[in-house]
């Protein structure tokens, strides 16, 4: 299978859900310390200069979650044409029950977004939805699509490169105002969390969803 059973599944997700939920109370709670750490942080990356600005921004825009979603679909459509029906459906649902799972949490914490953030910008602060977003098509890329290439050099590009769009993601999204640091290091515990829940399903149910009569063909 393109995703195996692993025995340290359980003890990673449960490193990164008491992570995640320590910086979810700390931002809830509104911690001085959270904030000076972010405040820290901020002073390293956010700078006036008109090039970063632009660049940023083109990031930022190629990684909303709306395009992310688009990039997800897209992934599903081409696993499913080459007959990885299950690993398609796999994605989509990793995907999109992220985002949900994402959508809530914003809600529940109801950080505020940082002084000075564009107005496109709306809605609560923590965790980023551009990078938890990112995260997922990375995921998604590293687990199902990147194993079935078989030139092993140009495969460890690719994924050089797709942690290299990760981190340019968050930096964005700190620059140019619209998420704490913190923001966009708690989409990473969660989109990593979710991800070994979501590895685990796919483990136990895809065979079984091999005896289903218009999956039975898929390669799982």
């Amino acid at each position: 299978m393109l995703i195996e059973k692993e025995r340290g599944r359980g003890i990673i997700l449960t490193v990164m859900t008491i992570l995640f939920l320590f910086l979810a109370v700390l931002a809830m709670r509104q911690s001085q310390i959270l904030s000076i750490i972010d405040s820290e942080l901020v002073n390293k990356i956010h700078s006036d200069s008109p090039f970063w600005t632009i660049i940023f921004s083109l990031i930022t825009k190629l990684a909303s979650p709306t395009l992310d979603l688009v990039y997800m679909v897209i992934i599903a459509v081409l696993l499913w044409g080459f007959k990885y029906k299950i690993p398609a459906l796999w994605a989509l649902g990793y995907g999109f029950g992220g985002n949900v799972l994402g959508a809530v949490i914003k809600k529940i914490v109801g950080r505020a977004r940082p002084a000075g953030h564009m107005a496109s910008d709306d809605g609560f602060s923590f965790p980023s939805g551009h990078v938890l977003g990112t995260f997922m098509v990375v995921a998604i890329l590293f687990l199902v699509v990147l194993p079935v290439m078989q030139n092993k050099t140009r495969r460890l590009l690719i994924q050089t490169i797709l942690c290299i769009w990760v981190i340019l993601v968050m930096l964005s999204r700190v620059y140019l105002q619209a998420h704490f640091p913190t923001d966009t290091l708690g989409a990473v515990l969660l989109a990593y969390a979710w991800l070994q829940v979501a590895e685990y399903l796919y483990v136990a149910w895809a065979p079984k969803l091999q005896r289903v009569r218009f999956l039975s063909n898929s390669k799982i």
